[in-house]
């Protein structure tokens, strides 16, 4: 049984979640505003040293004066370019090595150690020699990104290909379709939620990556401001680029948030 889009139980249900929605986003504002004033308090009543924690309206002083001198949105802009070429080749070259190993089985078991050694591994501490092979500018950061999502992004997309119901695939197959039309007519559509929530958390895999080779190699960027504001016991700044990363990586994180959004209104 279906219910009526324009019925008066189903039109109370649409403005009771908006309300719910409008209240968490109330709360969710109430908490961020009372852990700053908090923390200005503290400050101001000398409870914990501004040297070493610093105070909301320093960082907003300082986050101000960068912002006027421009010097801020060029840091950011290296930053968020870094980011978003890291994200996405690291996401789209993942997922063609996963649609690999789901189409040969023989790879995938021959591959699957190497995956698993490569996942174990510590990839940022990695960084450094990853630098020193690519070099040090734009393209050490980038790859770096790369090396930090793409073994994730592989096992995950391929756990998620593997696993789709195996009695659909049997059915394509007693209708004669072939390995391609499986791929492009099933395992991919059956994915595509999956995938957008493993990109949403490359994004944070991604930052990780550009934010490590910049405090080894760049005179650029988020991570620049924060490992030369800790060089020079600056943490004003520290806290600052603490609050730009964390802002421009909820941004990105909203963005695919609204391209799923889209996806689930129109598929």
């Amino acid at each position: 049984m279906r219910i009526s889009k324009t019925s008066t139980g189903y039109e109370n249900y649409l403005k009771e979640t908006k309300k719910n929605k409008i209240k968490i986003l109330i709360y969710q504002l109430l908490l961020l505003i009372g852990l700053l004033v908090l923390w200005e308090a503290l400050a101001n009543f000398k409870i914990i040293d501004t040297f070493l924690f610093s105070k909301p309206s320093s960082i907003y002083d300082l986050f101000m004066k960068y912002a006027m001198s421009g010097q801020l949105f060029k840091h950011v802009w290296v930053s968020v370019y870094e980011t978003i070429l890291g994200l996405v080749i690291g996401t789209v070259l993942g997922i063609l090595v996963a649609i690999a190993l789901w189409w040969s089985e023989k790879l995938s078991k021959i591959l699957d150690p190497f995956l698993v050694v490569l996942n174990a591994l510590p990839k940022t501490a990695l960084a450094p020699i990853i630098i020193v092979w690519v070099g040090a500018g734009v393209e050490g950061i980038v790859v770096t990104a790369i090396a930090i999502s793409i073994v994730v992004t592989i096992l995950s997309s391929y756990n998620y290909f593997i696993n789709v119901d195996e009695e659909k695939i049997k059915m394509l197959k007693s209708f004669g379709a072939t390995k391609t039309q499986i791929l492009f007519k099933l395992i991919l559509p059956a994915n595509i939620g999956n995938l957008i929530n493993l990109t949403k958390i490359n994004i944070g895999m991604a930052w990780v990556g550009v934010i490590v080779g910049e405090f080894l190699v760049s005179r650029y960027g988020i991570g620049y401001l924060i490992v030369y504001g800790s060089q020079v016991f600056k943490l004003d700044l520290v806290m600052m680029g603490v609050f730009v990363l964390a802002v421009c990586a909820w941004f990105m994180y909203e963005i695919v948030n609204v391209i799923e959004k889209i996806y689930k209104k129109y598929r």
